[in-house]
């Protein structure tokens, strides 16, 4: 899973910002969402406000970064720019928000894993625009308050049910990005072709469309390992030709799985009958953490239908054994199309 794996890399961030688009007007896809930021940052600027507190949430990979950028970058203010495990003290907090300017966005990164204690700190932050501050220990301890700029705050998450109801309840909007379909995708491949000045045709976008987990950061890196593979192997063009031998040499299916998922899928099948099998006992056979199966492995093969949760454990589908070429036993109950 190191290709397809949706989760950011340390040698994808320089080339994500490259290819990220600076007006919300270029962002393709989650067009409902777009429509709706336009209206938000449109109002407030008429109104010479700051923009609620915004939380955006859904599977890695889908834009949440990117559209924080663009929020930032439509209301012409600075972003900062952390994440939840980052911020390990109250006085970490503290020394952003001090040093923020009215109107300013404060971006925070897998949110849901932000301390409890963190999060006191931050509701009077979000509500009040104030800090509070205790200041000594014991019966002499007393609380100042602080007067903080006008920001927003803007969360990203994968796991919105682990965000505690109270910093939930201070979220203004709310916004679930979903996964793109094969066309924005293939749109994201064209103009990140156009960006990174490589000759794509629209069979060789379609193709890495098709494996890209409807997912842009797959798309983008997948685009950039067949760049590579045309210019050495061919003459540096991205047709289907050139990205077929490229999958096939890194092992990567047309649904985009991996050896990894095709492993886990075959265990299923093979060790297991098919199912129903325990995410422990699947995590055990593949020397795998529980939540890396959870929430790397199984979103994509369940929106596939090649997988199936049962209150008894997983189950490969009949698509999934029609994929692997392996017969379906008649007495399977799994009967899922």
């Amino acid at each position: 899973m190191e290709i397809t794996n949706p989760k950011i890399k340390g040698e994808d961030e320089n080339f994500e910002m490259s290819l990220r688009p600076k007006r919300l007007f270029d962002f393709i896809g989650q067009e409902k969402i777009k429509k709706n930021l336009e209206i938000l940052i449109k109002a407030a600027q008429k109104r010479d406000e700051v923009i609620e507190h915004i939380l955006f949430h859904g599977s890695s990979g889908l834009g949440k970064t990117t559209l924080s950028h663009l929020i930032a970058n439509e209301m012409e203010k600075n972003i900062r720019i952390t994440s939840g495990p980052a911020i390990e003290k109250a006085g970490d907090l503290g020394a952003i928000l001090t040093n923020m300017e009215d109107g300013d966005i404060l971006f925070i990164d897998e949110i849901h894993r932000l301390n409890k204690l963190i999060e006191e700190v931050l509701y009077p932050a979000m509500e009040d625009y104030a800090l509070d501050i205790i200041i000594g220990k014991g019966p002499s301890a007393r609380t100042i308050r602080l007067d903080l700029p006008k920001f927003t705050l803007i969360g990203a998450t994968t796991r919105i049910d682990l965000i505690s109801s109270p910093l939930l309840n201070r979220f203004g909007i709310s916004q679930r990005l979903d996964f793109y379909n094969n066309r924005e995708i293939e749109q994201i491949v064209k103009r990140s072709s156009k960006i990174l000045n490589v000759e794509t045709d629209s069979d060789g976008a379609k193709k890495i469309a098709q494996s890209s987990r409807q997912t842009p950061r797959i798309a983008n890196r997948l685009l950039k390992r067949v760049r590579d593979f045309a210019q050495v192997k061919r003459n540096g063009i991205i047709n289907e030709d050139v990205v077929r031998e490229t999958f096939e040499y890194l092992e990567i299916d047309c649904h985009g799985l991996e050896h990894a998922d095709r492993k886990l899928l075959e265990i299923i099948i093979k060790k297991f009958s098919g199912g129903p099998v325990g995410v422990s006992t699947l995590a055990a056979s593949l020397s795998e953490e529980e939540d890396t199966i959870e929430y790397v492995y199984e979103p994509y093969l369940l929106q596939l239908g090649f997988l199936e949760r049962t209150p008894r454990g997983r189950k490969a589908t009949r698509l999934a054994y029609e994929h692997l070429e392996i017969d379906f036993p008649k007495d399977n109950r799994n009967t899922l199309l």
